[in-house]
């Protein structure tokens, strides 16, 4: 018997290492509005979710749930999560997360691991709220129109991207909602900048980068590159698809770059 950790697809988890950690992903709804021929999506209800905690608890043998779902600015499943949760008293508990991808990813993998050590549940809470105090995410788009539409950018950032269409713009998710870090006129500009901050960011110690894409795998592969010579030494760069539920948004050609700093960032 262990603590469960629940999230939801937006994580960006891969398959087997969900399966290697014995990490509950459940899917958020994506619909396709046969009209525009679009891709809309949904969050969990909070029916769906009590049914789900419901679930590992029983085969967690009441032990408790982390759970770790998509930043409550971009999503309603941070909400409805609150709401399932409180069936269940102290056993089921909802970090708000404030981030998106494979920042929400790495807190799921790291609470994991400490359940899989045997930490309790205030252990495992304080392990996912650590690496997200240690995690930075950035999205590159080299076009702005399904973000701006799905309305998932601050008022700030809308306003900004109509006079950066002729850009290519890097958005940072910064307390749970995207907001405009960085322009340049090209990719190569863009990922140089980015990779430059990372590694200065990174001050001579080891990170963990997470780059996630949609499409262009051969951009993907330049900035692994370009991260992997810029890191400091032990380093490590994974690359994953981009799921589906967050694509829906993006728009194809995305790339978004999570990092899990040694140290957390200064304001």
């Amino acid at each position: 018997m262990a603590i469960r950790v629940v999230t939801d697809s937006a994580s960006g988890i891969p398959q087997d290492m969900a399966d290697e950690l014995d990490i509950t992903v459940l899917d958020l709804h994506v619909m396709n509005d046969d009209e525009d021929k679009e891709d809309t999506t949904s969050g969990l209800s909070s029916l769906e979710l009590a049914a789900a905690y419901a679930r590992q608890l029983e085969r967690g043998g009441d032990d408790g749930i982390v759970a770790l779902h998509l930043s409550k600015r971009l999503s309603s499943t941070w909400s409805a999560a609150v709401s399932a949760s409180a069936v269940f008293g102290d056993l089921v508990r909802v970090v708000d997360t404030n981030s998106a991808g494979m920042g929400v990813g790495t807190a799921a993998v790291i609470a994991a691991a400490f359940a899989r050590a045997g930490a309790d549940l205030d252990g495992c809470v304080a392990a996912a709220e650590g690496t997200l105090a240690l995690t930075e995410t950035w999205l590159y788009l080299p076009q702005l129109d399904e973000i701006r539409r799905s309305g998932r950018i601050s008022a700030t950032t809308a306003v900004l991207s109509a006079a950066l269409l002729a850009t290519k713009p890097i958005l940072r998710l910064n307390d749970g909602k995207l907001e405009l870090a960085m322009k340049t006129r090209t990719q190569s500009k863009a990922f140089s900048k980015l990779v430059g901050h990372v590694a200065q960011r990174a001050d001579d110690m080891a990170v963990w980068a997470a780059v996630q894409y949609s499409g262009d795998k051969e951009a993907v592969d330049a900035l692994r590159d370009a991260l992997e010579e810029a890191l400091p030494e032990g380093s490590t760069v994974g690359v994953y698809p981009m799921t589906d539920v967050i694509t829906a948004h993006t728009g194809e050609g995305a790339i978004g770059l999570t990092v899990l700093f040694a140290t957390p960032a200064v304001d």
